[in-house]
């Protein structure tokens, strides 16, 4: 492992074989060292809306791993295990969070939060001090483990600039009802 990220850019084929078994996958595929690298620097320029800053922890994490796999996925593809994007304030608190259709029930009924959307909940008894960022943290794929050759295993969505950069490298169209997730992970 280096610095720059994943030492190979192929992989086990037993990972690789599990995911393209999943519903929902349209392609699936180690990136190489040269893609990861485009993406990384694509990914420090990213802003949110209001030039808030964005930190992919799950991002920066994958590339910490020995191999990392792309997914293109359709809408069959099933949910995240956990939110991925989180809004925290500069002491890292949580002022927000994604809500799924099987999450919503926990916020339904609540008085201490703020449905900014379908999709996302404020808590605005947690403060911020104007410096405010996302952050899309580290979220489990509990398809990859032990049992076929996996470790250390995390999942993340890229920037969607990165998504394309991804996409045009390899070739692939650019696709708006597909979207990608990548799965960083080291040999057990």
């Amino acid at each position: 492992m280096t610095a720059d990220g994943p030492m190979t850019t192929e992989g086990p084929e037993k990972p690789l074989s599990v995911i393209r078994g999943m519903r929902g996958v349209v392609h699936a595929f180690y990136l190489d060292r040269t893609v990861l690298q485009q993406m990384r620097e694509e990914e420090k320029k990213v802003r949110a809306v209001g030039d808030i800053t964005v930190d992919n922890v799950g991002f920066s994490t994958a590339l910490t791993r020995q191999h990392v796999i792309a997914i293109i996925k359709d809408p069959r593809f099933r949910p995240p295990p956990e939110p991925t994007v989180e809004l925290c304030s500069s002491d890292n608190k949580i002022m927000g969070v994604e809500v799924f259709p099987f999450t919503a029930q926990k916020y339904l009924n609540r008085k201490d939060v703020v449905w900014l959307s379908d999709a996302f909940v404020m808590f605005p008894s947690v403060n911020g001090n104007g410096s405010e960022h996302f952050v899309m943290p580290c979220v489990s794929f509990p398809e990859l483990n032990a049992s076929n050759g996996c470790k250390d295993v995390v999942s993340c969505s890229p920037a969607p600039t990165c998504d394309l950069m991804m996409r045009k490298y390899y070739q692939y169209p650019d696709d708006p009802k597909l979207a990608s997730v990548l799965v960083g992970f080291n040999e057990a």
